[in-house]
């Protein structure tokens, strides 16, 4: 009778020594565990401390008890292996309670130790204050502290999978709670512009989200921990959780000459086997073979540590079973959304040396979660990525409230199964109402991708807006939608008034079109291609996916009336006016939900109120500027359940058309072209840009060599033309100080004193305010007397005449000469 011995029990271990018993009713096994719980649900660990699961006893999947009785194992806790005599093939076992060791013998060794969470060597760490979660004490601990002492504040520090759903569960205990990241996002897994998503929810969701800044020190002060960051900052908060990653429990591999790589994760074979024939080792603790490009990788998941103790048990009984490599499929729920990955990101294609259109291609759509005209359909953003010949998929992301986890499986089965992007087209996929749409979003992934390598289509990056300044953005929304959010800088011209309007456009630029969700600006972007526009990129995910990218940017107050709950659950509606219109909007697409508020509102009484609920996440958002920009008075808006409703009072004047603003434009005429006076300029821009101010700068005359590029650029010009180019300064580099220039040098001082004093270069501040949506206009009349050519320009630049000018001035409350 053959001897197994399993160290470590949880994911790997128990399911080894399950399937075993399974396959063997003779054999003899054995599992030794250092903790006191032999299996239980690690995953759910965070969901306890925030009282979402709320028995404890849920979270213990096997009791070493069952394990006897169902399986015949014996099991026994809080023993903990020291040492491995692989010649003589025993281990050396202490036992936690009472300090005795003793020896046992094995046939075969499984070793699925798993991993633990890292603790750097940060000054204070040592703080009683400051926690990790990984077992079931750990979470007893905590639920301990935060009720005995009355806890009002955390840090989690770490976005990963555990971070994010411990900085959830701590705010929906009532915590006030600080998420902090050392990288630019949180969850690795998906690139950056996805996570944008799940940050602007994070923020919404009233945490404080720290990103791209690391823990420097902590330091106990009185009741709190002092969390000093790189960048200088000091948070405080009365409990710390850490969630910075884990290192595998590889120590008795090492120290028993198994071999190991450089993260200290075991080296197994494709059967599971260690350098050791005789040793296996499954779980957080061994290296695997990532399935997209077959390198060497470290996965602490799961779902795969289960599918190993499965292998290896097998392999012990006599079979022949190999472990077909790691995909690292994910799923997270983050505050309001599902966030999942299957396969590589973005980054681990570039990090490869893949370049996007030439080796890879990507795409990024947003679809309802089910059919639009069903109730509590809302909006996931896929992104796609995949060989230029469509016949790989290297992975796939997803982030959305609904639909998330079976669209993620559908794309993780499909990269297993080696499909194409043609085989998703034809994915035959349930659909009824309530579930899907006759038409998948993983089915619109394959008919986007297939658009994209056809050529038909051409997508613009995220951040491609903020990036190529000299491209035209082109909204094809309704006028109504505008009132929600309008588009920096762009050209609005509604899908069906294109056709007709083509001749407002500038063929020779790059146009990058605009709708809500990407679906009209697709329509728009095949009627440009077809009448002769070469350059035509659609904005991917729409101008939602524009505003979640852009999140920071965000100036939509924050509502001071919210709507209140008495304890039976009841709203509280005494200082509320009661509704004369209910408008249901559950379902509705965006802009549905806007564009049915506008239409409705026209046939209400002034002073009337109207209360309306939507599904889109978007709408409470957009429900809170569109009230700003007409006038209207937002009384509440808050979220019930999975609908988002909003209480809005009808005011004069009507909104059936969209009011003009007060004005509160900023203009400048920038007429010199002195070093400190093009600075003033460029600082006052700067500052009415922060403050929200639409801002118009109109360059004449000297103003002009400010904005020349520092080449000389091949253009065709008069002696006369080329004279005056030879003697003006080209680009902002060469201006000069108005006064005290003394040949250069008072120039050269004011730019070192401006760089020790960290004050932005003049091409910095002109980088900036082209960022922030200052409208730059270059004088064409003062360009032909000047002899100065557009391709002389910095990009970005718009060229007009007094009218341009004129135009903005009169939206204007401040109008400088510089």
């Amino acid at each position: 009778m053959k001897k197994t011995v399993i160290i470590g029990g949880v994911a790997g271990g128990a399911s080894c020594a399950a399937r075993l018993r399974r396959l063997d009713e003779d054999a003899q096994i054995l599992i030794l565990e250092r903790g006191e719980y032999i299996s239980y649900a690690n995953c759910g660990l965070p969901y306890h401390v925030g009282d979402v699961i709320k028995s404890r006893d849920a979270l213990l999947l096997q009791t070493p008890e069952a394990m006897r009785k169902k399986y015949g194992v014996d099991v026994r806790v809080k023993n903990e292996v020291t040492a491995i005599d692989r010649e003589d093939k025993k281990i050396t076992v202490r036992k936690l309670e009472t300090g005795e060791s003793y020896e046992e013998s094995y046939d075969t060794l499984v070793i699925s130790t798993g991993s633990s969470p890292v603790r750097p060597p940060i000054k204070g760490i040592e703080s009683s204050r400051i926690q990790t979660l990984w077992t079931v004490p750990d979470t007893d601990r905590i639920r301990g502290l935060i009720k005995e002492k009355g806890i009002k504040t955390a840090a989690v520090i770490g976005g990963g999978f555990i971070g994010l759903e411990m900085a959830e569960n701590l705010r929906h205990t009532g915590l006030s709670v600080s998420l902090i990241e050392m990288q630019d996002q949180v969850l690795a897994p998906i690139d950056y512009e996805m996570a944008q998503l799940l940050h602007e929810n994070i923020v919404q969701n009233q945490v404080s989200l720290y990103l791209g800044d690391g823990v420097s020190s902590f330091a106990d002060e009185n009741d709190s921990v002092a969390i000093t960051l790189k960048s200088g900052k000091i948070l405080k908060a009365e409990l710390v959780i850490l969630s910075i990653g884990v290192r595998p429990n590889s120590e008795l591999a090492k120290s028993c000459g198994l071999a190991v790589n450089e993260r200290g994760g075991i080296i197994v074979d494709d059967t599971l086997k260690t350098s050791d024939p005789d040793i296996y080792a499954v779980g957080d603790v061994i290296e695997v073979s990532d399935f997209t490009f077959g390198d060497a990788a470290m996965v602490p998941l799961a779902g795969p540590a289960n599918k190993q103790g499965r292998i290896a048990a097998n392999n012990i009984a006599g079979g022949k079973e190999t472990y077909k490599k790691t995909q690292g499929t994910s799923v997270a729920k983050v505050f309001d959304l599902t966030a999942a990955s299957t396969g590589a990101n973005e980054k681990a294609l570039m990090k490869r040396g893949l370049k996007k259109g030439t080796d890879y291609e990507s795409i990024i759509i947003t679809q309802n979660s089910h059919a639009g005209y069903y109730p509590g359909a809302v909006p996931l953003t896929l992104k796609l990525l995949f060989s230029m010949d469509g016949k790989t998929i290297y992975g796939a992301q997803i982030v959305g409230m609904d639909g998330v986890d079976k669209r993620i499986d559908t794309l993780a089965v499909s990269i297993r199964l080696g499909a194409t992007i043609e085989d998703l087209k034809y994915l035959e996929l349930a659909y009824a109402p309530p579930f899907s749409s006759a038409k998948d979003p993983v089915n619109m992934a394959g008919f986007t991708a297939e658009n994209l390598l056809e050529g038909r289509v051409s997508f613009a990056s995220w951040d491609s807006p903020d990036k190529n300044t000299g491209a035209q953005l082109l909204d094809v929304r309704e006028d109504a939608e505008l009132m929600a959010f309008a588009l920096p800088q762009a050209k609005h011209i509604p899908l069906g008034q294109l056709r007709d309007r083509l001749k407002e456009l500038d063929p020779s630029k790059e146009i990058i079109t605009f709708c809500a969700i990407g679906v009209r600006a697709y329509n728009a972007a095949r009627i440009l291609m077809q009448n002769g526009f070469a350059h035509v990129k659609i904005y991917p995910g729409g101008v939602r996916f524009y505003q979640s990218t852009h999140y920071e940017n965000d100036t939509t107050p924050k509502i001071t009336t919210p709507v209140s709950f008495s304890d039976n659950g009841q709203m509280d509606t005494k200082d509320i006016p009661t509704a004369a219109m209910r408008l249901d909007c559950s379902g509705m697409q965006c802009p549905g939900p806007i564009m049915k508020v506008f239409e409705t509102m026209k046939d209400m009484k002034e002073g009337s109120v109207m209360e309306v609920s939507a599904s889109d996440p978007g709408f409470a958002r957009d429900i809170g500027a569109w009230c700003r920009r007409t006038g209207h008075t937002l009384l509440s808006n808050e979220r019930r359940d999975n609908d988002y409703v909003a209480l809005v009072k009808k005011n004069s004047p009507s909104p059936s058309a969209p009011q003009k603003e007060a004005a509160d434009g900023k203009t400048l005429i920038v007429f010199s072209g002195d070093l400190d006076k093009v600075l003033a300029s460029f600082i006052i821009a700067n500052g009415a840009a922060a403050m929200g101010r639409p801002v118009t700068m109109f360059f004449t005359f000297w103003g002009l060599n400010a904005l020349r590029k520092e080449e000389k650029q091949q253009v065709k010009k008069t002696l006369t033309e080329s004279m005056f180019g030879a003697m003006l300064p080209r680009g902002s580099k060469k201006l000069k100080l108005s006064k005290m220039n003394m040949g250069g040098m008072g120039t050269a001082m004011m730019k070192k004193i401006m760089n020790d004093k960290n004050v932005d270069s003049l091409e910095t501040l002109i980088k900036k305010a082209m960022k922030a949506g200052v409208r730059i206009v270059a004088c064409t009349m003062s360009m032909d007397v000047m002899g100065i050519h557009p391709e002389e320009l910095i990009d970005g630049v718009e060229l007009g005449g007094v009218g341009a000018y004129l135009g903005d001035a009169e939206e204007s409350n401040v109008n400088l000469f510089i």
